[in-house]
């Protein structure tokens, strides 16, 4: 026996030299709600806010012009397949477009997040 054996050099490592550390980062700063994991998850939610009050407001826009449209006496006249065709919009338009705007709404909030996910990973 002549001793103690000798230490291994120290290696510093440092977060930024690994690669995938600022996925890593961004992630922790998320979960931990640091000031910019704050920032990030409030622009999330302004973006998914705006989205919705912009599609509300559009959707809302559409359904009061409805009865507008409607009050006009040449098209609240017309007949189409037996059917006045305010009753046809309000049966066959409406709805759908309701559904095609909630469809959309679903989409882009998707499309929000998942830009939001690539942004913590990047």
């Amino acid at each position: 026996m002549t001793g103690p054996l000798p230490r291994p050099a120290r290696t510093r490592v440092v977060l930024a030299e690994r690669r995938g550390a600022r996925r890593v980062r961004t992630r922790v700063e998320v979960a931990e709600q640091t000031e910019i994991g704050e920032a990030m998850v409030g622009g999330l939610i302004r973006a998914q806010l705006g989205l919705a009050l912009r599609l509300a407001l559009v959707s809302t826009l559409v359904l009061c012009s409805v009865p507008l449209v409607l009050r006009i006496e040449a098209i609240a006249s017309v007949v189409v397949l037996g059917i006045r065709l305010p009753w046809l919009l309000l049966g066959l338009v409406v709805y759908p477009a309701l559904y095609a705007v909630g469809r959309l709404y679903v989409r882009l909030a998707e499309r929000n997040d998942q830009d939001f996910l690539d942004l913590a990973e990047d």
